[in-house]
């Protein structure tokens, strides 16, 4: 009976140890999008497009934490691109505010979007 409690103790102290360990870090795919983008070619267009795909992809990380993967991380770069690439819009989203400083969101903002993009190509 006294063995079996010594390794019952003996295993526990060993969980906590691994436990205990420091986890190692999460990010290494993050950081080589960043390290290959000097090696692209100095063309004019790839020049201007590698900035914000480049941009995009240290961006392209879930709420947890973790880069994404999958259909969540081409969703986010054509969205992520598209917004660097028509930055026409960019004005009405920071106009986008409700009377008490808070974002729009939902219909409201759509119906804003809509109308301000409407009025700054009848301006132009």
């Amino acid at each position: 009976m006294l063995k079996m409690i010594a390794c019952a103790l003996g295993s526990l102290v060993v969980s906590v140890a691994f436990a205990q360990s420091p986890a190692a870090p999460a990010k290494p795919a993050a950081a080589a999008p960043a390290a290959a983008a000097p090696a692209r070619p100095a063309t004019a267009a790839p020049a201007a497009a590698a900035p914000a795909a480049s941009d995009c992809a240290s961006k392209a990380v879930g709420k947890d934490g973790k880069p994404l993967a999958g259909a969540a991380k081409s969703s986010f770069m054509k969205k992520c691109e598209a917004d660097a690439k028509g930055g026409g819009g960019s004005g009405c989203e920071a106009k986008a505010v409700s009377k008490d400083g808070k974002p729009l969101a939902g219909a409201a903002k759509a119906s804003f979007m809509k109308k301000c993009e409407a009025d700054a190509k009848g301006a132009k």
